[in-house]
């Protein structure tokens, strides 16, 4: 019987190469010289996303998972076209 709501080993395995490749193209996307940042921004908006997947890591929830690579995904879409992504919500 598989999981209703909890991540099991073999969905966590599925996810992880997604997951790994999301974060490398996120990193990499930082550097792009089409983003206006000074060295420090850099290396702060890298500590970020590294402490995001990091306790990211830890998640077992599937739908959590799920947000966390939509969110990711988003994110490297907008630094692709140059614009930094917006880590407030407006309602």
């Amino acid at each position: 019987m598989t999981s209703l709501i909890w991540l099991t080993a073999e969905e966590a395995a599925k996810n992880r190469g997604k997951v790994l490749s999301l974060y490398r193209q996120l990193l990499r996307s930082i550097n792009s010289p089409k983003l206006q940042l000074s060295y420090a921004s850099r290396l702060a908006k890298k500590a970020e996303v590294k402490t995001i997947f990091l306790f990211g890591s830890e998640e077992i929830s599937k739908h959590n998972v799920a947000d966390l690579i939509r969110t990711a995904e988003y994110a490297l879409s907008q630094l692709k076209q140059g614009k930094i992504p917006n880590n407030t919500t407006q309602y």
